[in-house]
């Protein structure tokens, strides 16, 4: 397929974002830090709003006259800068995946954790391809098959974040039981080969998945599925929220709602090992006989 190039702006963003924050607590406008810095008028307010480049070497003196000493924030702004103009593998995909659904995976990539909770469907970092290909073009309603078949390969090679060398990406997935029980008539093995998939992935142990049953008590899951995806530090957590037109992000205050709410739907689901054995029942009950 054609490649388009992306803007891959959303670490740029988070950079600019970091360091505007940075300055806000130090108290420094952004004359003062421009100044001090000896840069030209309007360098800084390009940075922060993602519309010019900062060179690693520039992050450390920057950080110290905001007042930031920590090895820790400097090494990991210095390291998102390095990487801030990068293009991901998905960038061959950019006639068919969005920016918004691009800069999810600019998360997905960069994420230490993800937390979800799928009341429908299976989560895509947990799906086979033939699951995939079905979902997709059940759900995506205004693309055409080459569409479905680009948009089931994007899903699988995000799941590389799941074996990644030296730090694979944890996930703790809670997916419904109305999920697990979903059928494909045209399709009789599709639902066979996805549960014994989520049966291989549930012994990882960076991967845990729950079962939320059918007789579950209420919990705030109830009203839609939400992924919360944790960074390592300084990173803040950022929450994704998905509807038939793609999805959109939450910061701040925000993100402590869904993190209680989570918590709330873990304890409303079954236990991870009981999970399992829920899995292998649903598989049991939809064998041919």
């Amino acid at each position: 397929m054609p490649n388009v190039r992306a803007k891959p702006t959303l670490r740029r963003r988070r950079l600019g974002g970091a360091l505007k924050g940075f300055r806000h607590t130090c108290g420094l406008t952004l004359e003062a830090a421009e100044g001090e810095m000896g840069w030209a008028a309007g360098k800084l307010s390009r940075i922060e709003n993602a519309k010019a480049h900062i060179w690693p070497k520039e992050i450390a003196p920057l950080l110290a006259l905001y007042g930031v000493t920590d090895p820790e924030i400097i090494n990991a702004l210095e390291e998102l800068t390095r990487d801030a103009g990068k293009q991901g593998w998905w960038a061959s995909y950019g006639n068919v995946i969005g920016g918004g659904y691009q800069d999810y995976m600019f998360l997905e990539s960069d994420a230490a954790g993800i937390r979800v909770y799928c009341p429908n469907l299976i989560h895509g970092l947990l799906q086979t391809t033939a699951y995939a290909r079905e979902v997709i073009a059940a759900t995506a309603i205004t693309r055409g098959a080459d569409d479905v078949a680009a948009l089931a390969e994007v899903r699988q090679a995000r799941q590389a974040v799941l074996t990644r060398p030296g730090k694979p990406l944890k996930i703790w997935a809670i997916l419904h039981e109305v999920a697990l029980r979903q059928q494909f008539p045209a399709q009789p093995t599709v639902m066979a080969d996805q549960l014994q998939r989520l049966l291989d992935l549930s012994e990882m142990t960076t991967i845990n998945i729950q079962v939320m049953p059918l007789g579950a008590s209420p919990h705030p899951g109830m009203t839609g599925p939400f992924d919360i995806v944790s960074f390592d530090s300084p990173w803040p957590t950022v929450v994704n929220l998905e509807n038939l037109r793609g999805g959109f992000f939450m910061e701040g205050s925000d993100v402590q709602v869904f993190e209680s709410a989570f918590e709330r739907v873990v304890a409303s689901a079954l236990p991870v090992d009981v999970s399992r054995e829920t899995i292998k029942t649903i598989m049991k009950e939809g064998a041919p006989p």
